[in-house]
């Protein structure tokens, strides 16, 4: 967890408190901002460092209230927004702090420019699920496993790799059933891609989860699950984020996929035709095969059984734990057909351009 991540409670104040007390929470805070909440737990605004200046010169004095301080319009995100996008809010309105808020108006983290600009180091791990047979990618993984087959010069798995090292992290455990030896004597320890690997061999086929049930020993922070045959430019540590904001059990990150009806569509109400729609578009939200999940999501998992990740995310659900959606728009890709990896050239392409 940052460090901001530890802070930005600490620079929470109450409506009613004084000038004084914001000047004190300014110094021993040191991230140069007080966030102001109402009974409610509401932000109300946000005070600097110069609103407090501008109150001392019109004659308020440190015992005065902050209400007449505090900035009430300042500039808030949801805990969705993505990394780049506040990047370009602080850069547009020159600012060094924007407050995230959920849905109902409370403070659930904080974006400080310092931090925002230089990706964390993450002990956080991260597990890749690469045991799949890759049967419908079929003569190419006949002598290949479907992560290491090779997409602009390297496996898909050293794409994904490289993408999560990006942003800080460094301890990746791969799942490996299917020609698993190929891909431990590729990746070996993840010395030469400067990572730490580790492996979870399967005996059999354990689907997209049921290989979590052999982490040994259980981690002890959230972690980031994905699949080997996803290319994508989703941000791992955003999605992590995103995860602990929401204090989930489980996250999916999902994607909106867009389906346009091929003709166009009678509305009826028994035999009398009520209306018309041409060629309308379904919209829904699809699996991305990239997750988030705390450590204590493990324990819906059977030792050696099969489990698919929706059924992991069902099995939570049923004992009342909190899982989310993480809506994603970046670059996206699952290699699992030949016209698929005949196009994943290109998608790392335009996601990386």
């Amino acid at each position: 967890m940052s460090s901001t991540e530890e802070r930005w409670r600490e620079a929470i104040l109450p409506a009613n408190a004084t000038i004084q007390q914001a000047i004190r929470n300014l110094d021993q805070v040191s991230i140069k901002i007080v966030l102001v909440v109402n009974d409610r737990a509401e932000l109300e605004g946000t005070i600097s460092d110069g609103d407090i200046r501008r109150g001392l010169l019109k004659r308020l004095d440190l015992d005065s209230p902050i209400a007449s301080v505090i900035h009430r319009n300042a500039l808030v995100v949801p805990p969705e927004m993505g990394r780049d996008m506040v990047m370009q809010l602080m850069v547009a309105n020159k600012i060094q702090q924007i407050p995230v808020v959920d849905e109902h108006h409370h403070v659930v983290g904080l974006h400080l420019w310092d931090e925002i600009t230089t990706l964390p180091t993450r002990s956080n791990l991260m597990v890749i699920m690469a045991g799949g047979m890759g049967t419908r990618l079929r003569p190419h993984t006949e002598n290949c496993p479907k992560p290491l087959l090779p997409v602009a010069g390297k496996p898909l798995l050293e794409h994904i790799i490289e993408r999560a090292k990006l942003e800080g992290f460094s301890h990746f455990v791969l799942a490996i059933h299917y020609l698993g030896h190929m891909i431990e004597n590729h990746f070996g320890n993840g010395e030469r891609l400067g990572v730490q690997v580790d492996y979870l061999r399967e005996k059999s086929p354990l689907g997209t989860a049921g290989a979590l049930g052999l982490l040994n020993p259980c981690p002890d922070a959230p972690f980031v699950v994905t699949n080997g045959d996803v290319i994508t430019d989703i941000r791992y540590g955003e999605l992590l984020d995103f995860h602990m904001r929401y204090d989930a059990a489980a996250t999916m990150a999902v994607r909106v996929h867009e389906w346009q009806h091929p003709f166009g569509v009678v509305q009826t109400k028994g035999v009398e035709i009520v209306g018309f729609e041409e060629k309308p578009v379904a919209r829904s939200h699809i699996n991305a095969g990239v997750y988030a999940l705390d450590p204590g999501a493990l324990s819906v998992l059977i030792d050696d059984a099969h489990c698919d990740m929706p059924t992991l995310f069902e099995r939570l659900q049923a004992k009342a734990k909190r899982t989310v959606a993480y809506p994603m728009h970046e670059p996206w890709l699952d290699v699992g057909r030949p016209s698929d990896f005949e196009l994943a050239p290109h998608v790392l392409s335009n996601s990386r351009s």
